[in-house]
């Protein structure tokens, strides 16, 4: 795959973003880096990077403030769709997430929220069993010390920070 139109979809709430100002930095048939400026300012979120596991079924995003340090890093779980025919590739939000803040603490948050779009057939079994698994798959490697290994192709891509 070469360097897809990206795109972000929620089921909650209901949207797809076409994510044009986002800027490939490496891609291949693991992984699609990115970095990118929040579409929404925020307090403290300013910008950050994100790398796509095609394989793996989640996006981890390391989010930054102005001032380039670690606000924390965002795992987002994911089904990828994507589209060869008009080379897109879009990241449907599974709604369950992992927060890792810059002390260690885990945080898994939106849980809730498969219950609610389950029991309102926006979200199917089939989804809803992905997601189990592949935010056990995360958490797994987040608990045996090895988050490490996902955090290298951001950290790789800049020292202090990608051109």
């Amino acid at each position: 795959m070469t360097n897809p139109t990206l795109y972000r979809k929620r089921i909650m709430p209901e949207e797809c973003i076409h994510l044009k100002d986002d800027i490939i930095i490496e891609c291949n048939e693991d992984i699609i880096l990115t970095k990118w400026n929040t579409l929404k300012p925020k307090k403290d979120l300013h910008h950050g990077y994100s790398c796509y596991f095609i394989k793996k079924g989640f996006k981890v995003s390391q989010f930054l403030r102005e001032d380039n340090s670690l606000l924390y890093w965002y795992c987002d779980i994911v089904e990828y769709l994507y589209d060869n025919a008009n080379n897109t590739l879009t990241s449907l939000d599974l709604l369950a997430d992992v927060i890792i803040y810059p002390n260690g603490f885990v945080k898994v948050i939106d849980l809730d929220e498969l219950a609610i779009t389950l029991e309102q057939g926006t979200l199917t079994q089939d989804l809803l069993k992905k997601c189990l698994s592949r935010l056990d798959n995360l958490l797994q490697i987040i608990y045996k010390g090895e988050f490490h290994t996902l955090q290298k192709y951001i950290e790789d891509c800049h020292p202090p920070l990608c051109p």
